[in-house]
């Protein structure tokens, strides 16, 4: 089979290094694998983004149809991502800070960044100036579950706690305690 790239049932378009068997075995040489591993790293954040997928597992190479399998698995080639390469690979995300274990002292799970936390700060404090709660107190339910699905819809709270800390530390939000958990006011920026 020669290389040529794969659109998956879900609309994403997978590169055509995707369909050469090496892809999906941990490589001898340092060099190489050091490349192959930014290509994964590539097409990983790519896919994540393309479905909008926050948490990868290791259990996700061992798995059949979970979210992750379009580009954990190519039937085509009879070729599946091994656990240990998979941890390999998630283990280089966090070390680029693309990703983060969660729970943190774990190394089994991480939260995908396909934007970073400060992206995430900038888009959660748009969605807030842009849907008028400026000054507004509002639940961590009320920002991942929102009458209208945004681009916060369904982040994780880790991943929500890190942007709202990012605001925090210019002084665009303040935690609060409430009487359900905690909540969060966005305050205007400072000139």
């Amino acid at each position: 089979m020669s290389l040529s790239t794969h659109t998956t049932t879900s609309g994403f378009l997978l590169p055509s290094i995707h369909s050469a068997p090496p892809f999906f075995t941990e490589q001898p040489n340092p060099t190489t694998q050091s490349i192959a591993t930014e290509q994964w790293i590539r097409l990983i954040l790519s896919y994540a983004r393309h479905r909008k997928l926050f948490v990868l597992r290791v259990e996700d190479a061992e798995t059949i149809g979970n979210d992750w399998e379009e580009i954990l698995r190519n039937d085509r080639i009879n070729r599946t991502v091994l656990p240990n390469h998979l941890s390999n690979l998630m283990k280089a995300m966090v070390e680029r800070n693309l990703a983060g274990y969660e729970p943190p002292k774990q190394m089994r799970s991480v939260l995908v960044f396909w934007r970073l936390p400060e992206e995430w700060a900038e888009v959660l404090y748009d969605w807030v100036v842009s849907s008028g709660q400026l000054s507004t107190i509002l639940t961590f339910y009320d920002i991942t579950d929102p009458p209208i699905e945004s681009a916060l819809t369904n982040i994780p709270i880790p991943l929500l706690r890190k942007a709202i800390a990012i605001l925090g530390k210019t002084g665009r939000s303040q935690l609060i305690a409430i009487a359900d958990g905690e909540g969060v006011r966005f305050l205007p920026r400072s000139k």
